[in-house]
């Protein structure tokens, strides 16, 4: 069974018509990208946790999948490195690594951007800041106990490994993902304006 997407559907991938095959194909494809976004890492001599682009993959997918497809994409992410698969940064896997943490709140912030999406946190600026900024701090919140306890350091020391030095970094994707997901809905929008009033004319 499908229905037909309502123009004021709450996620943007939601245009179109969906089915439970269409949402498990998104959730793959989010995993997929995921996967190939944590492999575009700029590595750091002095801590363990890299550069990566995955962080900001994971909010897109929250904020473009919802609350749901979005966790189960970063959850099925995360089970298949945990699982042996070479999935994580640098081709790593396990659930023994320093920066497993972050992975794990990869989960939890997909889980709070898309629930803050559903809300339409994502289609201004100023919310979608909002929105990027606590799915970053989620992503910290889960990453610096576990880089903590795995390196036997005190949290300072794991919070000057793993928040100070990617402060800059995460500021400028809170700014890009702002920018993006207000962006993509106004694309989205007139897409779906244009193909209504063709439907309308036909």
């Amino acid at each position: 069974m499908t229905t037909t997407a309502h123009p004021t559907s709450p996620y943007l991938a939601d245009m179109g018509r969906r089915s439970l095959a269409r949402d498990a194909v998104l959730v793959v494809a989010a995993t997929a990208l995921i996967a190939v976004s944590a492999q575009l890492v700029i590595p750091l001599p002095f801590t363990p946790v890299p550069i990566t682009l995955a962080t900001l993959t994971v909010m897109a997918s929250g904020a473009a999948l919802g609350p749901l497809r979005g966790t189960l994409s970063a959850g099925l992410y995360l089970l298949i490195g945990a699982l042996g698969a070479p999935v994580f940064s640098h081709g790593q896997s396990g659930v023994l690594l320093p920066t497993f943490g972050y992975i794990v709140g990869y989960v939890i912030a997909a889980l709070v951007v898309g629930q803050l999406a559903r809300r339409q946190a994502d289609r201004r600026v100023g919310p979608a800041v909002g929105l990027a900024v606590l799915g970053t701090l989620a992503l910290y919140v889960c990453g610096v106990p576990w880089l903590a306890v795995s390196l036997h350091i005190p949290i300072g020391d794991a919070i000057v490994l793993g928040v100070l030095p990617f402060l800059i970094g995460d500021a400028l994707k809170i700014v890009v993902l702002s920018i993006l997901l207000p962006s993509w809905w106004r694309l989205t929008d007139a897409t779906r304006t244009r193909m209504r009033n063709e439907s309308d004319a036909a």
